[in-house]
């Protein structure tokens, strides 16, 4: 996966901003790079410990997809808590769609790939991420 080091800075600086809550958005791109971060609004009702993306984000980003705009790659989001890998909420809550998410943590960056059975995510593998610029 690759991001810009703009994007990657972008990133970490949201997540610094919100602090003890999880931020949240979406990684538009195609392949695997990514070419555009959206920061969305996050709606979860303890978002001190979990992230929901505000729907009508999600909604706006699939009407711009469909009238020929940048395809949604995946997902991000931080962990206050400084651990930057999918946790038990993450793989309960993951839609099966083979979408990358980027999890920010401790000033770090990592991107994982949902491993997927019949219709629910049972985990996720790491995926390389490399910063470009």
């Amino acid at each position: 996966m690759h991001l810009s080091s703009s994007d990657w800075r972008q990133l970490l600086d949201w997540a610094e901003t919100a602090r003890d809550h999880e931020c949240c958005g979406i990684l538009r791109g195609k392949g695997d790079r990514v070419a555009a971060v959206e920061l969305a609004q996050n709606v979860a009702t303890d978002p001190a410990r979990h992230f929901e993306i505000d729907p009508a984000t999600l909604i706006s980003a699939g009407k711009d997809v469909r009238s020929g705009g940048i395809p949604v790659l995946g997902f991000f989001h931080s962990h206050p808590n400084g651990v930057a890998a999918p946790s038990p909420t993450d793989v309960a809550y993951a839609a099966p769609d083979h979408h990358i998410w980027l999890i920010i943590a401790d000033r770090a960056i990592t991107a994982w790939q949902p491993v997927i059975a019949g219709a629910r995510v049972t985990g996720f593998t790491p995926v390389t991420l490399l910063v470009e610029g």
